[in-house]
């Protein structure tokens, strides 16, 4: 019953956050009209970027070990813009990580859905959905972290035409305290053709 409750509380908040992210989400587009401007929320981040990120070894268990990784993070428009495709390869002492995300503008809802996906099991995690307000990007979602339900929550913030910060945190109070574990520095190599 407890853990009902609980879901239920995520689900409540992650509504409410969903919200706040994308104030317009239950806005309609008018049909065939043009697209809307948040189809091009992403744009900026279009070409090839040098990645440093740091990942929380043990999220939510009381560690504070982080492990640090360098390489390259590849940004491809697709669908005329409606969509891109980020490819992610880094790695550090800890081993390698790569990854893919695939990002879809719904301009119905007006806002994004991001859809993570590691090589190393082949599988595609839930979706994060949000949008950007004010130069800064966030996006929640659910998962499960080793049996448990959490929410998710991204941020893309401090960007600029040549870099930019992604910080992801994980919280397993419905909301109420939040823990980092992923920070990413992208610094731009190349703009795309």
């Amino acid at each position: 019953m407890q853990n009902t409750a609980r879901r239920l509380s995520a689900v409540l908040l992650l509504a409410a956050l969903l919200g706040i992210a994308s104030p317009a989400a239950s806005a309609q587009a008018a049909p065939g009209a043009a697209p809307v401007a948040g189809q091009h929320d992403f744009d900026w981040e279009i070409g090839t970027w040098k990645t440093e990120l740091r990942r929380l070894a043990r999220p939510l268990s009381g560690s504070s070990e982080w492990d640090q990784y360098t390489g390259t993070t590849v940004v491809r428009k697709v669908l005329d813009g409606r969509a891109n495709l980020v490819e992610l390869r880094v790695e550090g002492p800890a081993g390698r990580i790569e990854g893919m995300s695939l990002r879809l503008y719904d301009p119905q809802a007006r806002q994004w859905s991001l859809h993570y996906a590691s090589a190393r099991n082949g599988a595609m995690g839930r979706p994060i959905f949000g949008g950007f307000r004010d130069g800064r990007g966030e996006f929640y979602g659910q998962d499960d972290l080793d049996g448990r339900a959490i929410l998710v929550r991204f941020v893309i913030s401090d960007i600029t035409h040549d870099s930019a910060r992604f910080e992801q945190a994980f919280s397993e109070d419905g909301g109420r305290t939040w823990e980092t574990n992923w920070i990413a520095h992208d610094t731009r190599v190349e703009d795309a053709d």
